[in-house]
């Protein structure tokens, strides 16, 4: 493992995610025909398993209830991801994600049981210094408490530890510092970014301005994602727009989560600004091509592999 002496740790939500497959066209007021299927999830645990099947050792900080969805997340990634860190919450249920899906994939919505991630206190995290202290990088979402965002930014930054923040959801955003200094990467969706800022993303100029404003806060490197038209994505250098590939949509839960790891994973490796985003829409292209969270098939070398085909204009 390439960060063997120092584990990537994954610091949010782990959860069981069930997804409701339309068979028609979704008619509200009424009962719809679907197919169904149960998996785990949680934006953390997503990230925490992707970046293990990859190879590195990674250390995943949740919180979780006694109960059999604990189990089959632990069932599920145990062999990717250390989960000797983990807070059980007395009498509280693990986190639940139910996703209702359009007959063409698509995403018509979402049902979150999150409630248990709020014991996700920095008291909690404090207790957990010498994990913290070894971290190759730091990656949290927002279903942290904002108290939580808070320490484990200044934390990186006085240890010096790359620290990246992954938001949730829209509603989550208030849990996002104003103050950005020291976030290595922000990885945000347009929908996040508009609540956030106060602005509309109408235009290319618009999401350009977007990143600029994000990096404005102090963010080093910030990604607005904007699903099917690609990213837009900004350093020190400048913003520049990368078009998402041409996929053939099966189930896009899990895809930006599977972006943010490659792209994280590449720029651990010294990849370059542009390749480690390059590596992130390959990964997140399998991962939509895929009917589960995390793709199955990825590994360290099959994520080379794929990069090799879209590099040299082969992927398909």
């Amino acid at each position: 493992m390439s960060q063997s002496a120092r584990p990537i740790v994954c610091v949010g939500g782990a959860n069981v995610d069930k997804k409701l497959y339309a068979k028609n066209e979704i008619v509200t007021g009424t009962s719809n025909p679907v197919s169904s299927s149960t998996s785990v999830g949680g934006v953390a645990r997503n990230i925490a398993e992707n970046l293990g099947r990859i190879g590195e050792e990674v250390v995943l900080l949740t919180t979780k209830g006694n109960d059999a969805e604990w189990l089959a997340i632990d069932k599920e990634c145990s062999h990717y991801v250390n989960l000797e860190h983990v807070f059980e919450v007395p009498d509280a249920s693990t986190g639940s994600y139910t996703a209702v899906l359009e007959p063409d994939g698509n995403l018509s919505c979402a049902y979150a049981d999150m409630d248990v991630f709020d014991e996700l206190t920095k008291e909690k995290i404090t207790g957990e210094l010498p994990v913290l202290e070894k971290a190759a990088c730091i990656i949290a979402d927002l279903n942290c408490p904002a108290e939580t965002v808070k320490f484990l930014q200044s934390f990186a930054l006085e240890n010096d530890i790359p620290f990246v923040i992954i938001p949730v959801s829209s509603p989550k955003m208030d849990r996002l510092p104003s103050d950005l200094t020291g976030v290595e990467w922000l990885i945000v969706n347009q929908d996040e970014t508009e609540t956030t800022l106060g602005m509309k993303i109408d235009t290319d100029k618009d999401w350009e301005e977007s990143v600029y404003r994000w990096m404005d806060k102090g963010a080093a490197h910030v990604i607005v994602t904007g699903g099917e038209r690609g990213v837009m994505a900004g350093d020190e250098k400048g913003v520049y727009f990368f078009p998402s590939l041409e996929t053939r949509v099966t189930d896009v839960t899990g895809a930006g989560d599977s972006f943010c790891a490659a792209v994280i994973y590449s720029w651990l490796q010294k990849e370059s600004f542009q390749k480690s985003l390059q590596a992130g829409l390959v990964n997140a292209r399998k991962t939509i091509m895929s009917n589960t969270t995390v793709r199955q098939d990825l590994s360290e070398e099959q994520l080379k592999q794929d990069r090799e085909e879209f590099f040299n204009g082969t992927v398909s």
